[in-house]
This record gives C-alpha cells, structure tokens and sequence, in this order.
C-alpha cells in the first residue's frame, strides 16, 4: 500500500511515456491503476495483427490505426478521470525539444531501437530530467535509472558494434547457416531484387576466370522474352553450380576444409517435373503471393528437403517476376515480406546443403535473418511495474533507494530478480562527460560525407549536425538555412577533408553539436595513411567514446545490447563446458556491491579516483539493450550467440 507520500507525489507528477508497443501497454496500464493523473505518450507506430497476442489494449478492429492514441482510449475506460496526451509521432521530430522535456518530472522508455534511446537519454540530460529506461528478450529484462550528474548515463557504457562477417568467408567458405543467410539476404537477394546500380560481391567469383566471360557478362539480368521457368533455372545453376566449381578450381582454400559439392537444377529437379508443378500451381499462386501456398507447403517449423527447397526457390523467383515486378528494383530484405522470407530460406538453404551444413526450417531461417527472439507478456509486465516502482522512487527523490533491477530466466539461490545499486558517471563517457574523442583517418582520401554518414551519424547519434573548425562552419543541416549555404555545405561534403575551406588535417580539432539534442563533441583528427579493410571497413577508427570490448573467447563484442543470460547468473553455461566454473548468484551480488562504489560515496570523493571510471564498472552486470515491438525482439546480428547457452 503506497503512503500519503507517495500517494501525494504520484498524483502531482507529469509523465512522459516513449513507446507504447508490448512494454508501453503494460506501463500506461500500470501507471493508471497507480494513481498517476498526467501522463503524455509518443509512439510513431500503428497496430499490426502481430501485436495483439500480449499488447492487451490493442483488438483486431484496432489494427492500422495508432498505437498512442488507441492506448489512451483504452485505459481512459476503466480510468475515465485522468488526463492522458497521445503523439502519434516520432521522438525525433523538432517539436519535442529540450523545452518539452523539461515539463515533466520524469521520463519513461519503453523504446525499441537504439537510436531512439540514446537521442532521448541526451534530450533528458539536456533537460536535467530522470530517465527510467528498460528493455526485455523473452524471459530476460532490465530496468535502470540515469539521474544527470549523480549516476551514469544510458550511453556511459558500451552498445556491441553489429555481427559481422569476413566477406571471403560470407563468398566463398561459409562454416555456418547464418553465412548462408546472410549471403541469400544481403547478396543474392539484393541482386535480384535491388538497386541495379549498387555493387555487390556476388560475382566475384565467376569473374576471377578467363574462361567465364559467358557467366560474368550479366547473368542476373532477365533477358527478353526469356522464360521465367528458364530464367530462375539458369540463376540456380550459376550460383549453386558454376560458382561452386569455380570456387573448388582454388585447391589450396580446400586443403584444410570439407569440399562443397555444385548443384544444379537439373539434377535436383528434372524439368518435366518442374513444368508440371507449375502448371498446377499456378491458378492458387494468382490471390496468394506465397511460394508455400503454391506448393502446398504449410508447416513454417518443417525442414524442407533439397527438392523442396529448390521448388520453393524457383516458385518465389518466379512469383516476383509475375506478380511483384514493379517491385523489383528497389527491394530490400525485410523479415515481413513472406515471399522474401521464402526465398531467402530456400536460398540459404540450397547453398547450406552444397557446403554441408545442417538445413534450418523457414521459422528458424526467419528469426536468424530477421535477428528475432520471441516476446513474453509476462516479463513485459513485471518490467513496467518495476519502472514504475523506480518513478515513484525518483519522484520522492529517495536516492539510496534507486536500483537497477534484471529480471532472470531461471531462479538461482532463490532469485528471479537481481535489484543492483545504481553507478556513478563514466568520466571518459563522450556524451554526459564531454569528453573528447579521437579520430584517426586518411585526412586526404576520406570525404567530409563519409565522416558524417560513418562517424558523426552512425557511431555518435547525432541526427541534426553542425561542424565546426575553429570559428569556421564546416557543415549544418536545417529548415531556416539560405540556398546558397546549403549548396555550399553540399559541395564541402564531396571535398576530402584536407581539401574543405578550412582544410582539416592532423591535429585537427572539430566541433560538432546537435542543436535538437543540445549536445557538442570535441574530435581530436589523427591523420592515417593505410587501414585493414576487413577489420576497419569504414577506414576511419575512433576511440575515445564507449566501444563494445570484445570477449576473446568467443570473438564478439559483449555490452548492453547483449541478453542479460551472457550477463548475470542464470545457471547457464556454454555448450562442452562444465558446470563448476559458473559463479553462484550470491557470489556475483557479492562482487557487484564489493567492488563498485555506492552513489552515497559519489558526493564525498574530492579528487579523481586515479585507477579511472573502467576499474569502477568493470564489475558490473551488461544492460539489455533490447527491443519489445511486435511478437519479436531484435537484439543482435549473431543469431548463434542467442540459442546457445553461456558461461557467466
């Protein structure tokens, strides 16, 4: 039972919630029922189908319409007294400044995107106004509480960089079925279905021969008054036939590995075979774009044999060009498009079984191209009442009291949820500390577009920035600029730096602030002359902001984006390792509380601590950083790293 006290800082709070999807319904719910009067949601989503099996507020007749506003119509009919404020809009947008923050005495997120929260985390620093921030994956989820100035930040520490893979490995010698994903996807797919003009990968091995000019000429091009039946068979024997055999002609990549053996269509599916299915399928193939339906395939959780397969592979080729061609062109992947889905599993598939790797099913082949773990009403639930718990703590101002609390899939030592006390600030963190960066580039070859677009955008957040040299104006972006200034700004993006009116070269410092965000960033310029292209494809390192590190053992970064199962104990381990080398749950609790310094000391310390803010985190337990949208969550590129148990 809440006391006076409470009661009294609940009724008088103004709220702002930021997401109303599968945590958000359960968060506008829980809040109502609290006592809170006033309370304002941004949601830039509608409805879809896929949400109604846990976001409770949503029905079937809601479907398309917004999530905000349907939301507030719902809870306003079992609490018909309070004022609720939707915004079907996005967090983004100028309209919900600095100045808007500051209306309200805490901030809500029930997000679902990175980028998102970290342009809200810096509006409410900005603001100097509480964030409650959370996150859940299936079983798992996070609440955690970022105070300016008295604990750290959402950005204070690392977000993993995204899953990538060597592309001769993705080309050449996949060892796993998500290399066959991800070649189907980002390379088969986009060069049937995408930009014509953009490059791709997919050729280079039917280039590298001299004898390969018939192939290489352009085989992925329909020729005219070509037979789609022809067509999708002459695409199938180039990439699973002839550029096998053209791979196998390099002897020495092959002497440590298993050899992939060409498939060609022929040989799978005789063509009176095929012809004679596809004129049985065609009359139920005109209302449903589906490969499956065509095929009469109907089980997703079914693993499709090679002949199934490679009919599902002709069938979605051929539904594209039939039923979708004013698509073509301009297609990119998209885990909801279930003619896209289909091809991208008979693809990877057919590719998996030349190399010999195990074939997945098309709901398998789904969440690993799709990066999905499936949603739990249930954690969306005890999520939005601990940040609830924490908003009303922060409301009273009860500081010792602040936890970040991380919900576990399986109870250790009696334990579902582990409540941690909150950390100080990271000193060297860019964003709440300013702190400067350091940048090291080929000042003469890198254009000022590809430090906006790499650096500046992609790996700092910023959406609105203005860089500066010294006094002199580099680049900006906005509404009220004049013409003349924006061909200019224009112009300077195709210059390399050392080439822009105030030439930009080592020992170069710039100035960049996002005035939307009210943030700026120092960035110390080291000139280099050569990078890796496989380690640093972007040819542009930076240091100095708060990077994933990367666990050694498993060669992939580990932050907050990570499942909370690679984080805290869950009495998990990893495939072939023993059970005796995981941490208890109370000796973990141990080391968090023993070995990190209490907000309560934060005031006290008087000078820098010199072992540095990495000695005060190194302890802690790695943050969600995860998604609640629609029936899946997207947290990470390396599928196998979500289905395979882990080691604390």
């Amino acid at each position: 039972m809440a006391s006076q006290e409470q009661l009294s800082a609940i009724k008088r709070a103004k709220v702002l919630m930021v997401g109303a999807g599968g945590i958000g319904c359960e968060l506008l719910k829980t809040l109502a029922l609290s006592g809170f009067q006033d309370i304002h949601i941004i949601d830039m989503d509608t409805i879809e189908v896929s949400n109604l099996n846990r976001q409770f507020l949503f029905r079937q007749s809601h479907v398309g319409q917004s999530k905000a506003k349907v939301a507030r119509d719902a809870v306003l009919r079992f609490r018909p007294n309070i004022s609720i404020t939707p915004y079907h809009a996005n967090v983004k947008e100028s309209r919900f400044n600095v100045d808007f923050f500051k209306e309200f005495d805490v901030v809500l997120n029930g997000l679902d995107n990175l980028d998102a929260r970290r342009h809200v985390n810096r509006l409410c620093l900005a603001a100097d106004i509480p964030l409650v921030e959370s996150g859940t994956t299936g079983f798992l989820g996070q609440v955690t509480v970022h105070l300016k100035g008295k604990t750290e930040c959402y950005e204070c520490q690392p977000k993993p960089a995204p899953k990538t893979y060597p592309v001769c490995t993705i080309t050449s010698t996949p060892s796993k079925f998500v290399h066959c994903i991800v070649w189907a996807k980002d390379l088969l797919f986009a060069k049937l279905f995408g930009d014509k003009n953009q490059e791709n990968d997919l050729n280079v091995r039917s280039s590298d021969t001299a004898n390969s000019s018939e192939h290489s000429e352009d085989v992925f091009e329909c020729r005219k008054d070509e037979d789609i039946e022809r067509y999708g068979r002459r695409i199938y024997d180039h990439v699973f036939g002839h550029n096998i055999e053209v791979a196998l002609s390099n002897e020495e990549t092959w002497k440590n590995r298993n050899k992939p053996r060409p498939i060609y269509s022929k040989d799978v599916l005789p063509e009176k075979q095929t012809k004679e299915n596809g004129n049985k399928e065609k009359g139920c193939a005109a209302d449903d774009v589906s490969a499956m339906v065509s095929l009469s395939l109907k089980n997703p959780q079914d693993i499709w044999n090679l002949v199934e397969n490679s009919r599902v592979f002709l069938e979605a080729l051929r539904l594209f060009f039939l039923k979708r061609e004013k698509d073509i062109g301009n297609l990119t992947f998209d885990k909801d498009d279930q003619l896209a889905v289909e091809f991208v599993t008979a693809a990877a598939n057919i590719r998996a079984s030349s190399f010999g790797i195990p074939l997945h099913s098309l709901f398998e082949a789904k969440g690993i191209a799709g990066n999905i773990v499936h949603a739990v009403a249930t954690t969306n639930a005890i999520i939005a009442g601990l940040i609830v718990i924490e908003a009303i703590k922060v409301l009273q101002k009860d500081n010792n009291n602040y936890r970040m609390t991380y919900c576990l899939e399986h109870p250790s030592r009696k334990l579902l949820l582990m409540p941690v006390e909150p950390y100080e600030p990271n000193r060297s963190c860019y964003v709440c500390s300013e702190t400067p960066v350091s940048l090291e580039v080929n000042t003469q070859r890198s254009k000022l577009r590809d430090f906006v677009e790499k650096i500046i955008k992609a790996k700092l957040g910023m959406n609105f920035p203005l860089i500066m040299q010294g006094a002199s104006i580099l680049y900006e972006v906005g509404e009220d600029l004049e013409e003349d200034m924006v061909a200019i700004y224009a112009a300077n993006l195709e210059k390399a730096l050392s080439e822009l009116p105030s030439p930009v070269t080592c020992g170069s410092v710039l100035t960049v602030e996002d005035l939307q965000q009210e943030f700026s960033c120092s960035i110390n310029i080291k000139h280099r002359e050569e990078f890796d292209e496989e380690k640093e494809p972007d040819g542009m390192l930076l240091s100095g902001w708060v990077e994933a590190p990367v666990d050694k053992d498993n060669n992939k970064p580990i932050g907050n984006d990570e499942s909370t199962s690679n984080a805290l104990p869950s009495g998990e381990t990893l495939e072939g390792e023993k059970d005796d080398e995981i941490q208890e749950t109370s000796e973990v609790v141990e080391a968090f509380t023993g070995k990190k310094r209490k907000l309560s000391e934060v005031s006290e310390v008087t000078a820098p601590d010199p072992s540095g803010p990495s000695s005060i985190n190194q302890n802690k337990p790695k943050k969600l950083d995860i998604d609640d949208e629609a029936d899946e969550l997207i947290i990470s590129d390396d599928w196998e790293s979500l289905t395979k148990k882990k080691k604390l």
